[in-house]
């Protein structure tokens, strides 16, 4: 039994105006279909994601449960199991991979629910991070399709300082001299040792690491974090693809595309979806405020941040029982 569905797309014209070549997206669904399709939850993947590791918010006693939903887990472009730099059509391969926007993911993940599982409404649409900005981007971009979003840790528009910290990881990857401007050989393991080291450094608060909290995860030190970190980025991934994800991280913004073409407020006012903003206040670069202000203009949202010393990381499943606890909660709340 294969372990996950392909769709794919043929040729994709981009928003950029560019043609990715034999698109593909590669997702997993979890249970049934109702007769009426009104317990569909899409659940996007998040930058270092695949529909693997969204199994984590998935669950028997959880929320998001597959024997009352049908969820669709569908991995981003860039992940490298979706079409990305490492596995895309030769003449796109490495450093000639498009520059791909979120428009372009939710674009693609409409045709997959609407052409080849015919299904015309989603219940919810959920993530973490990045997936939690594909979730904006799906009530925006298709808004009479979308009951409910919630977007955890996650924002509509990537912030000037978040496009910073990106900056900071990127220039710790390609700085290896193996690089060579993503036209390597052997994959560049120095930069990907730094960025996942420097990453390492945001994922997480000050608190967590005052408090020693990386004991809690298995680790005896920061420093056995930070080598985890590092070895991780090195095994896992490709670095044309981290920086692929990367780039449409730092164009995340609900308002590109012909529908709004960059009005940011009107494209928040479109948002029809019942919303609830899950924000965590230590988190270092999704920052409550920019949700503060998005919840100005979005008709039905609601504001819900919460503490903990994970910061960011606080959503990875296992991290934090309380985090989770109210993710829960928050999430049956929009689907009753």
């Amino acid at each position: 039994m294969k372990k996950y569905q392909e769709f794919n797309l043929g040729n994709v014209k981009l928003l950029s105006g560019k043609i990715l070549k034999s698109a593909k997206l590669v997702y997993k669904t979890y249970g049934k279909l109702n007769k009426d399709q009104s317990n569909v939850i899409v659940l996007p993947t998040f930058y270092t994601g695949t529909h693997i590791r969204n199994e984590g918010f998935i669950g028997k006693n959880r929320a998001i449960n597959p024997n009352k939903y049908f969820i669709i887990s569908i991995n981003m472009f860039g992940n490298g199991l979706s079409s990305s730099p490492s596995n895309s059509n030769k003449l796109q391969r490495s450093s000639q991979f498009p520059e791909i926007t979120l428009w372009d993911n939710i674009y693609c993940q409409h045709k997959l629910i609407t052409e080849k599982l015919k299904i015309k409404k989603i219940a919810l649409v959920t993530g973490w991070s990045m997936a939690g900005c594909q979730s904006y981007q799906w009530a925006a971009q298709y808004p009479n399709m979308v009951k409910a979003i919630l977007p955890f840790c996650a924002s509509a528009k990537t912030s000037i300082h978040n496009h910073v910290f990106l900056e900071g990881v990127k220039a710790a990857l390609i700085a290896d001299t193996n690089w060579n401007k993503g036209n390597y050989k052997k994959q560049p393991v120095a930069g990907l040792r730094a960025f996942g080291r420097v990453y390492a450094g945001w994922a997480f608060s000050q608190d967590f690491y005052r408090d020693k909290l990386y004991k809690k995860l298995g680790f005896n030190s920061a420093e056995d974090l930070l080598d985890n970190w590092a070895k991780d980025h090195e095994k896992n991934w490709d670095a044309n693809d981290l920086l692929s994800k990367l780039k449409t991280w730092q164009l995340n913004n609900i308002s590109s595309g012909p529908l709004y073409k960059g009005n940011y407020i009107k494209a928040l006012q479109s948002i029809k979806a019942k919303t609830i903003l899950m924000p965590c206040n230590q988190d270092l670069y999704f920052r409550k405020e920019d949700n503060m202000f998005e919840k100005k203009f979005i008709k039905r949202a609601s504001l819900k941040p919460i503490d903990s010393p994970y910061g960011h990381c606080a959503a990875n499943p296992g991290n934090d029982k309380n985090f989770q606890r109210k993710l829960d909660l928050n999430i049956a709340e929009l689907l009753t």
